[in-house]
């Protein structure tokens, strides 16, 4: 998934980054709420993680905002604040959860899995399609009798076509995604991903994670 971070503490926002990243997800960080206000304006992430106390806008402002124009991506709020009032402020305005510091970075990644949980296509734990299934919590995918470990980086790949099945989706917004917005385009990484993809999940001649010549790839269980 792809990330918004809006933390304007520099060591916080780096150690929620870095863990973020190490456990696949790609993550872009905003620093105050206006900042965060042009991210949300140009870019689509997966879930938001706003700071509520925030320069220039504070966090509950933003949230507020974004819902009224009509953004409807997860927003978890962190805050210091942990009095019911602030709870219950930042939930009116629009937050779908609340997080309060100190917090284990454990109990962080279960409130995302639980905000994605919310998508259509996803299965308590599991995103599948077709014979095809992904756990968001041991990061397994296994098709028919076999399981396949993946990397953290082919995690990441996989579960974002899941997450739109049918979809032709280019390398670029794939490396956005998977990676963050500063990703160099010009490798062939994705390329080799999706090959060490094909062959873990016995799909060598493309029929499931299928190429779009000079677009990108979609996963799809038709026949084309």
């Amino acid at each position: 998934m792809r990330v918004l971070l809006v933390e304007d503490e520099a060591r916080i926002a780096d150690f929620i980054r870095r863990g973020l990243t190490e456990n696949g997800f790609g993550v872009d960080v905003a620093t105050d709420g206006e900042e965060a206000m042009d991210w949300a304006g140009v870019a689509e992430f997966d879930i938001i993680i706003l700071d509520v106390m925030l320069p220039k806008r504070d966090g509950t402002e933003v949230c507020r905002t974004l819902r009224q124009r009509g953004v409807r991506t997860p927003i978890l709020m962190l805050t210091a604040r942990d009095a019911v009032e602030d709870r219950v402020l930042g939930l009116d305005s629009g937050a779908d959860d609340y997080l309060v510091k100190p917090f284990a970075f454990a109990e962080l990644l279960a409130r995302l899995r639980a905000l994605s949980r919310r998508e259509p296509a996803l299965l308590g734990n599991e995103l599948r399609i077709g014979d095809l299934t992904l756990d968001s919590v041991t990061r397994l995918a296994s098709r028919g009798n076999k399981t396949a470990d993946l990397t953290t980086k082919e995690f990441a790949i996989l579960e974002y076509l899941m997450r739109h099945p049918n979809q032709v989706l280019s390398r670029s917004l794939i490396a956005e995604h998977v990676w963050n917005y500063d990703f160099d385009n010009s490798t062939n990484v994705i390329d080799v991903h999706i090959k060490n993809l094909r062959r873990k999940l016995n799909d060598r001649e493309g029929k499931l994670i299928q190429t779009v010549r000079g677009t990108g790839y979609r996963i799809s269980d038709r026949v084309t």
